[in-house]
């Protein structure tokens, strides 16, 4: 049996990594389309372009595969559009603070001098709390939807999109 061939839908955690991915995307297109014109180097520029192409060609393979995370159809509610960039921002910085903490996992666990340890989880510690606080900014601001995965979905989707469309 192939995988998948039994469901007509994604499972939950391959839908949470799917969000994730798709959310870092957008942001990170997002942020490249806006500093682009600022790269004076031609030779990095192109590497902005292609990579640029490349991000947009992700996310149009990752929105195809909304269609089957689960509940997709529920809760079909919308919610108020933010035309500033509040957003992006906050899940700019959300971004970073997850990648830190991703970062400095993986340095503690390398660390074999005890003061380099130390200073690698006082450092972890403080990207936890900084992730902890972006992530209750944007939760209260209805930017991430946590708790509700439809909307959590919607917001990808319409933030891929607001990326490809820049």
């Amino acid at each position: 049996m192939q995988p998948n061939a039994q469901h007509k839908h994604l499972a939950w955690h391959e839908t949470m990594e799917l969000h994730e991915l798709t959310a870092s995307q957008s942001n990170t297109l997002m942020g490249l389309k806006m500093h682009v014109h600022d790269v004076a180097d031609p030779k990095l520029r192109g590497l902005y372009e292609e990579t640029i192409r490349s991000t947009e060609s992700n996310l149009k393979e990752l929105l195809q595969f909304y269609p089957m995370a689960p509940m997709e159809a529920r809760n079909n509610k919308s919610k108020p559009h933010h035309e500033d960039l509040t957003a992006f921002y906050a899940g700019h910085l959300l971004g970073i603070a997850k990648n830190c903490v991703k970062n400095y996992a993986a340095a503690v666990t390398e660390a074999a001098t005890p003061q380099l340890k130390d200073t690698f989880v006082k450092h972890l510690n403080h990207a936890i709390k900084l992730h902890t606080k972006v992530f209750n900014f944007m939760h209260e601001r209805g930017f991430y939807p946590a708790y509700d995965l439809h909307q959590l979905l919607e917001n990808d989707k319409k933030t891929a999109k607001k990326a490809l469309e820049m």
